[in-house]
């Protein structure tokens, strides 16, 4: 695995912060779900995406750097990590669409596509779980 020096630092964590990464992007997640106002929705999808991403390079021995694009590295790299393109193209959807809510003068999102996002995260969250408890149950 190669991990960009820029935007990510070699770190040892233990067990505890990376569950503890987890456990605040299914929180994010849950919020997600729970309210009703589609910008909400959206932008805790959006963040729970981004912890996802977090989870598995804590998991990974990696820390990320505040550098112009992390998000982008992030959700590559959460891509990568568990082998699915899909990832890099609906997450970079989903942070074309918050950058164009910051940078843009807002935008629209339907609750089609909250669900959508919901469930593409959700999915996500589940492999970055899946993969974490199976490795941790060698150790």
């Amino acid at each position: 695995m190669r991990f960009d020096d820029k935007y990510f630092a070699k770190f040892k964590f233990t067990k505890e912060p990376v569950d503890k990464n987890l456990m605040n992007a299914l929180r994010d997640l849950d919020i997600a779900k729970k309210d009703e106002i589609l910008d909400v929705k959206f932008n805790y999808t959006y963040t729970a995406l981004l912890k996802a991403g977090i989870t598995i390079l804590s998991f990974y021995g990696r820390k990320v750097k505040s550098a112009p694009g992390h998000h982008i590295k992030i959700i590559a790299q959460l891509s990568d990590l568990l082998a699915d393109e899909g990832i890099d193209v609906l997450g970079n959807l989903m942070r074309s669409k918050r950058n164009s809510d910051l940078y843009d003068g807002g935008m629209e999102v339907t609750s089609k596509e909250c669900s959508e996002y919901t469930e593409f995260v959700e999915d996500v969250l589940s492999k970055v779980k899946n993969l974490i408890e199976a490795v941790q149950q060698h150790f």
